[in-house]
């Protein structure tokens, strides 16, 4: 399959790139444009986020993989990363990176791009520390709208993890996205 092609502002200036938007020859597609014949795809989100993080050690997650997925109709304003705990790296000030053990079932590739599953993306929003914001909310309920996640395969996730921190609150807020479970 050919890879999607993008067009950044290191193509065009980005005036010209917005003009086209205006016109109609273009759309955005995160920080990149692309002709609106161009499907879009999981892989096309994926390669504009290269475009932006361009660290291929690094694992789009969060907020940028529920957009990746289609989840969302826009790239969070703040990007969103993960990287092993041994791994050093350094991102620009407006990347959120957080450090996570990932297993080998929670990556795929599309195109060059490291992401996380729908189910371990699901996993990582439910677990965010703090409140639970409502950008989160629409990427999880996006996830399960396009039907890339099965909020019974969250539960039963949630529940193989045992004590680990945020599982009870990950639970809970499941439930506020999805409703009650079903006890049959």
């Amino acid at each position: 399959m050919p890879t999607p092609r993008l067009l950044t502002s290191d193509d065009w200036p980005e005036a010209e790139l917005r003009a086209a938007v205006l016109a109609g020859e273009l759309v955005a597609v995160g920080r990149c444009w692309a002709s609106p014949a161009e499907p879009q795809v999981p892989a096309l989100r994926a390669a504009a986020h290269a475009w932006r993080i361009p660290d291929r050690r690094l694992v789009a997650g969060g907020r940028s993989a529920a957009w990746i997925w289609g989840a969302t109709a826009r790239e969070p304003a703040v990007p969103e990363v993960v990287a092993p705990p041994n791994l050093r790296v350094r991102v620009d000030a407006d990347v959120r990176l957080r450090e996570v053990r990932l297993e080998d079932g929670d990556v795929v590739v599309l195109g060059t791009v490291r992401v996380t599953t729908p189910l371990r993306t699901a996993l990582d929003l439910l677990r965010a520390p703090g409140p639970f914001a409502a950008d989160a909310r629409d990427c999880l309920q996006g996830l399960v709208a396009i039907g890339v996640v099965d909020p019974d395969a969250v539960r039963a996730r949630l529940d193989a993890l045992g004590t680990v921190p945020m599982v009870r609150q990950a639970a809970r807020r499941l439930a506020e996205v999805t409703g009650p479970v079903s006890r049959r």
